[in-house]
């Protein structure tokens, strides 16, 4: 009964058995290795984008600012939620690698920015020269952080006010595959077609040991990326083991079938919430992950039982938590779960 994140599943057998073979031998270090080669034409296929700019990192942390980087000057901004990871889980490294530019905040319900609040704070910032930050570039984060999910039609609404002003976008796809998955989109859907020019490809939360893939579908920004990801200490040289890791998770559509059970055990656990009346949801409950309120002490009954989950701020009289389950979350697991909550 272990729901605090997606992270803290294990990694997939099929990922497992890939790095063990990309152990044998020698290879090219730096991202020269021949797997890489082929996650790289994968990746392009995956999102129809043939010319895109393919690399790897280790950690969603560095996904995301990398790819901000590339995009935004020191003395611009980027708009993006108010609770979107970027902004309040990341200990200002989209800042630091960034060199300085400034993170604002955008309302919205539900853990969704809407175009009208987009457009107003696009209009309320960069309008006083010299003195204040420019407009930088849009980052969307899709699962959200509220559990709920953007498809590829609200994506394209944003992303059109952002191109209002001339600036570019970027899709934090941490939970990208559920975010699929559940809208029944292709990758290129999700975000080129929708205006997105840069995508932060998850893999860790969703069976990979540790990796990340960056997109960039507009490929004159490759070599900065390069430079950038090297100057940043995260140039692996034995590159293999995190090619090996999306080369599998690519394969037969494994990515996508990962995502597809952790969402249905989403399904399955929000189905078994809604059943018990003291139960109710912060937020829609789209993908993997949820927000459910109870009556007081279901903290300690559940946690006598052995159910793991973080706890999270409610109302006076009722106790708030987070739950998210994941490709190696069980039925028997939700099943026991739903049943210590109701005893």
């Amino acid at each position: 009964m272990f729901f605090t994140s997606d992270n803290a599943s294990g990694a997939a057998p099929e990922i497992l058995a890939a790095v063990t073979r990309a152990n044998e031998g020698f290879a090219r270090s730096y991202g020269a290795d021949d797997i890489m080669a082929r996650v790289t034409t994968q990746l392009r296929d995956t999102f129809e984008a043939p010319e895109a700019a393919v690399y790897l990192v280790a950690t969603g942390t560095v996904a995301n600012s990398l790819a901000l980087a590339i995009h935004t000057q020191p003395w611009a901004a980027v708009f993006a939620h108010t609770e979107a990871h970027i902004a309040t889980d990341e200990c200002g490294a989209p800042e630091f690698y960034t060199n300085g530019a400034k993170l604002i905040g955008v309302d919205g319900a539900h853990g969704k920015m809407t175009p009208a609040g987009l457009a107003a704070a696009l209009d309320r910032i960069g309008e006083s020269g010299v003195h204040g930050v420019q407009r930088g570039m849009v980052s969307i984060t899709n699962v959200t952080e509220a559990g709920t999910v953007y498809t590829p039609a609200e994506i394209a609404a944003l992303t059109a006010v952002a191109k209002t002003k001339g600036l570019p976008c970027h899709l934090d796809g941490a939970r990208f595959a559920n975010a699929l998955v559940a809208t029944n989109a292709t990758a290129a859907e999700m975000t080129w077609k929708s205006g997105i020019d840069v995508v932060s490809f998850g893999g860790t939360k969703n069976g990979c040991m540790g990796v990340e893939a960056v997109v960039i579908f507009n490929p004159a920004k490759a070599w900065e990326f390069e430079l950038r990801r090297k100057r940043g200490g995260h140039l692996f040289s034995k590159h293999r083991f995190l090619s090996a890791q999306i080369e599998a998770y690519l394969q037969d559509g494994l990515w996508l079938r990962l995502a597809r059970h952790a969402n249905a055990m989403g399904a399955r656990l929000a189905e078994g919430l809604a059943s018990i009346d003291h139960v109710s949801q912060r937020h829609p409950v789209q993908a993997n992950l949820m927000f459910p309120e109870w009556a007081t002490g279901c903290h300690a009954k559940l946690q006598a039982a052995g159910a793991a989950y973080y706890d999270m701020p409610a109302p006076a009289g009722r106790e708030g938590a987070r739950l998210v389950t994941s490709w190696s979350t069980s039925a028997a697991d939700v099943d026991q779960f739903l049943a210590a909550l109701r005893a």
